[in-house]
C-alpha cells in the first residue's frame, strides 16, 4: 500500500490497538481523539459500543454493522455512530481512514 499519510501524522504517537497489521496514529484533543488508521491485513472488530464516532474512508472498503444494519463504505465514504449504538467491523487490507472518537480516553499511548 503507497503510503497515504506524511511525515506529521506519522510522528504523531501511536495508538495500542489490539488487531493485527494496524497502523493507528493518536492526536489527542481535550475531550477527544482522532485516529489516522491504516491497515496492512484484514481484520475483524467484534460487536461493542461506546461514545460517538465519526469516520471518513480514505481507501479500501469497510463492512460496518451498527445496531443490526449492514453497510459496506468505501474511498469518500462517511459514516456515524452514534453514542450507545453496538457495532462491528469487517476491515480489509488496503483500508484506510480518519477516525474522530468523541472521548478522550478511547486509545492509550502505545508503549514501544
Amino acid at each position: 500500500m503507497p503510503e497515504i499519510f506524511p511525515e506529521m501524522i506519522k510522528n504523531l504517537p501511536k495508538a495500542d490497538i489490539a488487531l493485527s497489521g494496524i497502523k493507528a496514529y493518536l492526536s489527542q484533543g481535550k475531550n477527544h481523539q482522532i485516529l489516522f488508521m491504516e491497515f496492512a491485513e484484514d481484520a475483524e472488530v467484534p460487536p461493542h459500543s461506546h461514545q460517538s464516532q465519526w469516520g471518513i474512508v480514505l481507501e479500501g472498503k469497510i463492512d460496518l454493522v451498527i445496531e443490526q444494519e449492514k453497510r459496506t463504505y468505501g474511498k469518500g465514504d462517511r459514516y456515524f455512530i452514534a453514542e450507545g449504538a453496538e457495532h462491528s467491523a469487517k476491515i480489509y487490507a488496503g483500508y484506510a481512514d480518519i477516525t474522530f472518537f468523541n472521548e478522550k480516553d478511547r486509545y492509550k499511548i502505545k508503549n514501544l
